[in-house]
């Protein structure tokens, strides 16, 4: 799976504060994560968040310039 740092993500299951969407801080082996409802950051091996991705949203290199 391609994920890329900026990238966010939205979890089969919600955080406890209720939101699904996480935006990534960090990649390679581990990922490092940030709740985008409560700024909770998390950290743990990519296997074990890949099989609760619902969707990512990527953004395009031209918004960035925006």
């Amino acid at each position: 799976m391609d994920i890329r740092v900026g990238d966010i993500l939205t979890m089969k299951k919600a955080h406890p504060c209720g939101e699904k969407r996480w935006q990534v801080l960090r990649t390679g082996m581990d990922f490092k994560l940030r709740c985008l409802g409560c700024g909770h950051e998390v950290m743990g091996a990519r296997s074990k968040f890949e099989r609760n991705i619902r969707a990512v949203a990527r953004k395009e290199a031209g918004e960035e310039a925006r």
